[in-house]
């Protein structure tokens, strides 16, 4: 994937991808739940690291857990920098998957940033780590007292959607969608001339401009922003 296709990416909303990707017939793109912890950042871009947890095994899901090769410490450690990790907790809302020391270390380790349909604990910290996270709320019990983590980098659900290693992720103040890898070229190319067409129709509503024939666009409106456009070159 391009840096330069996530810098176009960068600038398009995950309100404008969902858009663009019901046009490849994709409906489940935006996950639910996953909200920023501090709204107001900068949109992120990034390819997929998954985490999966099941629904809690009280013989497996223990705190002595967290030292065995499988775990979401050795998880963190395998992370390359720019991921986007995404973690899928099943909407379970009791537990906290990562607290202030997890975060710590992903940050260090350059992970862009995380998503999960799950809960997260020692807020104060995870925010003092500064790393981006969207997620469905806060919760002070670990995450053995919910979940057991079972493993990464393989297909998982988010928040209602299939997420595969190495899909697209975008996230902004209106949450996180994910891109199929497939669609990555068409969604950012096609998502940017998008936002510059409804950057236009701000300009026309605001002189007053009816909506009906403007957005979506009558042959009459398509000439004009055309000619608008091509004034732009």
């Amino acid at each position: 994937m391009s840096n330069e296709l996530f810098d176009v990416l960068r600038k398009v909303t995950t309100a404008t991808i969902t858009t663009m990707l019901l046009k490849k017939g994709i409906r489940r793109c935006w996950m639910s739940g996953a909200k920023p912890l501090v709204p107001g950042g900068e949109r992120l871009v990034g390819p997929a690291f998954t985490l999966r947890f099941v629904p809690v095994r009280e013989d497996l899901a223990t705190p002595e857990s967290w030292g065995n090769p499988i775990s979401t410490r050795a998880a963190i450690e395998a992370m390359p920098g720019g991921v986007i990790a995404v973690a899928d907790a099943m909407g379970v809302q009791t537990a906290g998957i990562f607290g202030d020391i997890l975060c710590a270390r992903m940050k260090r380790r350059n992970v862009a940033a995380l998503v999960t349909d799950g809960a997260m604990r020692d807020l104060s910290g995870v925010l003092a780590s500064k790393l981006p996270v969207w997620c469905s709320g806060v919760a002070a019990p670990a995450s053995v007292n919910g979940l057991t983590f079972v493993g990464w980098q393989e297909p998982i659900a988010c928040g209602g959607c299939a997420i595969f290693p190495g899909d697209v992720i975008v996230a902004d103040d209106d949450g996180a969608v994910v891109i199929p890898q497939a669609l990555v070229e068409f969604v950012a190319h096609e998502g940017a001339e998008h936002e510059l067409y409804e950057s236009w129709v701000f300009t026309e509503v605001e002189k007053g401009v009816k909506l009906p024939g403007l957005y979506p666009p009558n042959d009459e409106s398509k000439a004009r922003y055309a000619a608008w456009r091509k004034s732009r070159e």
